[in-house]
């Protein structure tokens, strides 16, 4: 048994530290391939084309705060492609909508459409047969980024191996981007999950989509390729091993038939969504060129070996730049809506600069009770009064918000928790920033990012309305400094309570998350968050 238990723990070891600096599968050979190119050879492509020509050669955009409107739009262009659908995201769930996803991806294919998948191989703990079947379509390639040697169930073993190559397996993508036909995109801050499309019963998550027309769309396909071409976007057959026609053709089935039983019940019992989505809204009107905002942008994308960007080691991009430079030109006011609040020191610095121009900054970020990830605002903490003595104003957003903003995205179809999700910026109210960048240096340094710097005063307008509406004091807490003078100040927390103004002298949330966070707190942890 000793020597038996000794041999496991070899060759554990030897799974673990293997090939520690270049992915798994990094070897095996993939096709290189582009996005489709003839976007005017498809009713989108047409249709889309004669709207943008009508103004003026602009990209078309429109934004949307509310998540089943932004799932339904996901599914209509599904549906309605004809020869490409391309999807890059951080998190694909396994509920009712990633199922709903997954069925009109298959179906497309099974039509001739060609699907790319790509994935990020964080969260994937026990994945590949579900992904590994839906990768047996002809029609289908699946690809994850920056995966795991090991492809089992097991966490613990799978946490082993994060341990033993954290340098690796800490550089995550983070990207969310959605393109049919070269013709029309999503890009934004959600994944693909029942919370983020606020349809989940235990939590919802606020978030934005910016859904996009026109040439802008080209320059997001770009990037697609950019990673999906990248040496850290590996085949899946790589890492699963070779199986037969035969056998992947037998797992699809096994896969489809699941597929129809899970999905019967959502078809019995939850009419609403489907109707929703059959009924042609919000797409048909796109189409129309209803509510478009028709304007220039910007790709922002980080390279996707953005670590060698950074130390200097390869050329590419790196989009907080970008970000910078707006933060940098604005001249009266910057409204940020940030899940996470990490600036680190460059950020402070950004902010301060900002501050002495008396450019006046007000951040939307989670509260304690609201945020998904304590020890993210254990990183918070140790800027929050530093943030508040420059003069910037904070709002914490509660956890069961009353709702009432535009569109009501707080309010959700059930009464779960509330947590923010959405990254947008606004930049004197002229020029707008939606994607999947946190304020935070996992999003600097960690993650890659992408998403659209939008010039628009009318964009602009409605994402500060959305701002507007989570700072409200029914749907945050506003913190102030009550007492500047104690070591350290004492802060309080302003809100309605029984439809009243209060002040909160402890912050909200239960015991034990204020314990955990301050003791995750004096870890030196920053520059993971």
């Amino acid at each position: 048994m000793r020597h038996w238990r000794g041999a496991c723990v070899a060759a554990l070891t030897a799974l673990l530290c293997g090939c520690a600096s270049a992915p798994p599968g990094s070897h095996y050979p993939k096709e290189v391939t582009k996005a489709f190119d003839r976007p005017l050879d498809t009713r989108l492509g047409e249709r889309f084309h004669v709207l943008s020509t009508a103004n003026g050669g602009r990209s078309g955009f429109r934004l949307f705060p509310v998540g089943v409107d932004g799932f339904a739009l996901r599914l209509q262009m599904v549906r309605a492609a004809a020869r490409a659908v391309d999807l890059q995201y951080y998190l694909l769930e396994e509920d009712v909508t990633g199922r709903l996803l997954i069925d009109a991806l298959l179906r497309a294919a099974d039509r001739g459409v060609r699907v790319r998948l790509l994935l990020d191989d964080l969260d994937a703990l026990g994945r590949d047969d579900l992904i590994g079947s839906l990768d047996a379509h002809p029609n289908i390639e699946v690809r994850v980024f920056n995966p795991f040697r090991y492809r089992g169930s097991i966490e613990f073993i799978r946490d082993a191996e994060f341990l033993f190559n954290s340098a690796r397996l800490d550089y995550r993508m983070h990207n969310k981007l959605f393109v049919v036909d070269d013709s029309v995109a999503v890009a934004g801050g959600r994944n693909v999950g029942d919370a983020y499309f606020q349809l989940s019963p235990r939590q919802q998550f606020g978030d934005y989509d910016i859904f996009a027309s026109g040439p802008i769309v080209s320059a997001l396909s770009v990037s697609f390729d950019a990673y999906w071409n990248s040496a850290l976007a590996i085949p899946l057959q790589a890492l699963r091993g070779h199986r037969s026609g035969e056998e992947s053709g037998e797992a699809l089935a096994r896969y489809r038939a699941l597929l129809d039983q899970q999905l019967q019940h959502v078809r019995e019992t939850d009419s609403g969504l489907l109707r929703r989505v059959h009924d042609g809204e919000p797409l048909r009107s796109l189409e129309r060129g209803q509510s478009l905002v028709w304007t220039g942008a910007q790709v922002l994308y980080d390279s996707p070996d953005k670590k060698k960007v950074e130390g200097g080691n390869e050329d590419g991009r790196l989009m907080q730049g970008a970000l910078d430079a707006a933060a940098e030109h604005t001249t009266g006011e910057l409204l940020m809506i940030t899940p996470f609040l990490v600036p680190g020191q460059d950020g402070m610095g950004l902010l301060e600069r900002l501050r002495k121009r008396n450019v006046s900054v007000g951040i939307v970020t989670n509260s304690l009770e609201s945020n998904p990830e304590t020890v993210a605002h254990s990183g918070y903490l140790h800027y929050r009064t530093r943030l508040l003595e420059d003069g910037i104003a904070l709002h914490e957003v509660r956890a069961k918000p009353a709702g009432g903003g535009a569109g009501d995205p707080l309010r959700a179809p059930r009464p779960t928790p509330f947590g923010l999700h959405g990254k947008a910026y606004v930049f004197d109210r002229r020029q707008v920033y939606i994607g999947s960048m946190n304020f935070d240096q996992r999003s600097l340094h960690l993650n890659t990012e992408l998403g659209l710097l939008i010039d628009s005063p009318v964009l602009a307008r409605q994402v500060a309305s959305e701002y507007e509406a989570l700072a409200a004091p029914q749907n945050s807490y506003t913190v102030v400094v009550e007492d500047g003078k104690s070591s350290p100040p004492r802060l309080g927390w302003v809100t309605t309570v029984d439809g009243r103004l209060k002040t909160l002298d402890e912050e909200p949330g239960t015991v034990w998350r204020r314990l955990d966070a301050g003791l995750l707190s004096v870890l030196p942890l920053d520059s993971q968050l």
